[in-house]
């Protein structure tokens, strides 16, 4: 078994996902073709590079200060609210 193969069954149970052998072979060959991509980008000459038509004198909207949502109004639809916060069902260390 790779390394990318138990990354993924590690990765997995952390998710509580189930996967068999062959997907998991499958995730790891691909999460390893994935990180060779990132690492041929960390070697790409940025310094050097042109500016994008995205970056070059494209105006941008003045950073402004406004009003924000008031808390009431915020929590108006919310299923559950406590405290004056949003309140969630706990995700992590469940009864899962």
């Amino acid at each position: 078994m790779s390394d990318d193969t138990e990354l993924v069954r590690r990765m997995a149970a952390l998710a509580h996902l189930d996967v068999t052998d062959q997907e998991a072979e499958q995730l790891g060959r691909q999460f390893a073709d994935i990180l060779a991509s990132f690492e041929t980008l960390t070697r790409a000459e940025v310094e050097t590079a042109p500016e994008s038509s995205a970056t070059s004198g494209a105006p941008f909207r003045a950073d402004t200060e406004r009003p924000s949502l008031a808390r009431e109004d915020a929590l108006a639809n919310a299923p559950e609210t406590a405290d004056g916060f949003f309140s969630v069902p706990k995700t992590i260390g469940g009864n899962h």
